[in-house]
């Protein structure tokens, strides 16, 4: 018998865990399952094609609200070239309504319900004991299951008890086959949290990896120089001798390549835990933080327990040391938050300046409690994945398409990092930041700016005409502004062919030439670049006139977190004390 796991992930460099699990869980039949992973941005016709190839007898399908347009697709066609076949399907976005699955895909044969891998290693057995794919007698004693009986009835079979996490085998032996992909793992499931619009609050049985298993296989990812791995447990921080026990081991067997991201609550951290993520490597780590909302009456309605104050205070402390990436989210479309609240919501977690904000837009997810209440909340919502908000009793559509705008200016202005001394200065001239986002989408709508691909110039191009019509009658503060945008440029690109829009580049030819012969002759700047010429660091490198000081960008040394060129202020070339500015 031959199956094929099958998963169809949102990017490339994505990878699934729950295939890699599944196959590691049945070792015994590994000979016969192969693994075969797609994007959506691939047609339908192209993976029609590999999955022909495969020539499976049994095609197993993961299942969640990024691909099960495309996964339904699929399984409509696959039974016309490949008759005969069977079709499995497990996932979250089939696991709550399984029976409605099997009625609404006749091609179907069953659904695993929860948990796969104890259900799927008995399924192997299952058609390993003389069963043929047409005989349904025997699934009735597979916890877990959903199927199709011989006789177009549905079956369905209790649910299954979680298993023991540490009973999963390690899936990246051969982590050759990650390469230039983000790697997956997960030290625990389950949730301690019961928050309405989350299907991980359904699974209350929290339970964790062995930790000496889990250091084991963290030093696997680091002697393999792995650049990311992330870790999809729910709140990896709820536990606090496993997260220190984690981030310990991490601190202490970093060499400086691998990342590891988390999703944590900033208010269930404590001292201990602050001072130990204060003294690791920029970049070791990066966190993401769900605040969701700022309004007290959201926060209890969906049944969060937010300490605001003291996740303002935690996330304060992290930014000490510039060493943490933070990314907070923010949903709208909850209830009680209409148009203003989000906007104070908004303006509350901008204040805590994490590196990237982001705006997501409640989804309506089936099996949650979100679901349940949809109607109590006047919430409308797509009826295709991801099940997005449309409005709410508190949120009309035209709210929703303006956040959705303002999204944009976020994600482009604010999450590339991009132009960030610019906004600081730009903010002053609102009454708060989300009136600047507002500002600027209402100035993309007005000009069509909107749906066209702009190149990063382009960005630079469209944000400096929009301060020229903020600041029209200030030529001085015009001028400014065209400092700072030189500056966020410089920082991040070696541009050589200098956008008009910035004006002529203050240093003369004469000047960087001179500085240039000084550091060939004697380094004091670019002592790394022994063995250059002139004309060679000049290449490599960048001079500037700012604000009256004369600037010197180095893009072989970045800032581990921002990305940024290395900084040097130069002296007069006959001074003694020469600055650098990290």
């Amino acid at each position: 018998m031959k199956v094929l796991l099958a998963a169809v992930n949102a990017k490339y460099i994505h990878s699934n865990l729950a295939v890699y699990s599944l196959r590691a869980y049945a070792h015994e039949y590994e000979n016969e399952i192969e693994i075969a992973e797609y994007t959506i941005n691939q047609t339908v016709d192209e993976i029609l094609t590999d999955i022909y190839r495969h020539q499976p007898d049994m095609l197993c399908f993961s299942c969640y609200l990024w691909n099960i347009a495309c996964v339904e697709q699929i399984i409509r066609e696959v039974p016309k070239i490949l008759p005969g076949i069977r079709i499995w399907l497990g996932g979250p976005e089939v696991s709550c309504d399984a029976c409605e699955v099997l009625k609404k895909h006749p091609q179907v044969s069953g659904v695993l319900c929860g948990e796969g891998e104890e259900t799927f290693l008995e399924l192997m057995k299952f058609f390993h004991t003389g069963h043929r794919f047409c005989d349904t007698e025997g699934l009735s004693g597979i916890a877990g299951l959903v199927y199709r009986e011989k006789d177009g009835e549905i079956g369905v079979n209790p649910s299954r008890p979680v298993i023991d996490l540490s009973s999963v085998p390690f899936v990246y032996d051969h982590i050759e086959d990650f390469k230039n992909r983000i790697v997956y793992y997960e030290s625990s499931r389950g949730c301690p949290f019961s928050c309405s619009y989350c299907l991980s609050s359904i699974d209350k049985c929290l339970r964790f990896r062995d930790i000496e298993l889990v250091k084991k296989e963290i030093q696997f990812f680091i002697d393999n120089e792995v650049p990311q791995v992330k870790f999809v447990d729910r709140t990896f921080n709820c536990l606090h001798d496993h997260a220190m026990a984690v981030w310990k081991y991490i601190k202490e067997h970093d060499r400086g390549v691998t990342n590891f991201h988390f999703e944590i609550a900033a208010d269930l951290l404590n001292d201990e835990e602050i001072e130990l993520i204060q003294g690791m490597r920029p970049g070791l780590i990066q966190l993401e933080i769900g605040v969701q909302s700022a309004n007290e009456e959201t926060i209890r309605e969906i049944r969060r327990t937010t300490k605001l104050e003291l996740i303002r205070k935690r996330t304060s402390q992290m930014k000490e040391r510039g060493n943490v990436h933070q990314h907070l989210d923010l949903i709208a479309g909850l209830p009680f938050e209409d148009y203003e609240s989000f906007a104070n919501s908004f303006n509350t977690v901008y204040a805590m300046r994490p590196n990237q904000l982001q705006l997501g837009f409640l989804k309506v997810l089936k099996g949650s409690l979100m679901h349940e209440k949809a109607e109590e909340y006047g919430i409308l919502y797509q009826e295709r994945a991801p099940y997005e908000v449309l409005s709410t009793r508190w949120l009309s559509y035209a709210d929703v398409i303006r956040l959705k705008q303002i999204e944009e200016m976020v994600e482009i202005y604010y999450n590339s990092g991009q132009f960030r001394n610019t906004l600081e200065h730009l903010e002053r001239r609102f009454a708060a930041p989300f009136d600047m986002y507002e500002a600027m989408a209402s100035y993309y709508e007005r000009n069509g700016l909107f749906k066209v691909q702009h190149s990063r110039i382009a960005r630079y191009k469209i944000l400096s005409r929009f301060i020229e019509e903020q600041a029209a009658a200030d030529r001085a503060e015009k001028d400014e502004y065209r400092e700072w945008l030189t500056l966020d440029l410089y920082l991040r690109d070696n541009v050589k062919n200098r956008p008009d829009f910035l004006g002529e580049n203050k240093v003369s030819k004469e000047e960087a030439s001179l500085f240039y012969k000084m550091e060939v002759e004697t380094p004091r700047y670019l002592q790394e670049y022994e063995g250059y010429d002139s004309r060679q660091m000049r290449r490599m490198t960048h001079l500037e006139k700012f604000r009256g000081r004369l600037l010197l960008f180095d893009y072989r040394r970045r800032d581990a977190l921002t990305g940024d060129a290395r900084v040097c202020v130069i002296e007069e070339p006959a001074g003694e004390n020469r600055k650098e500015k990290s």
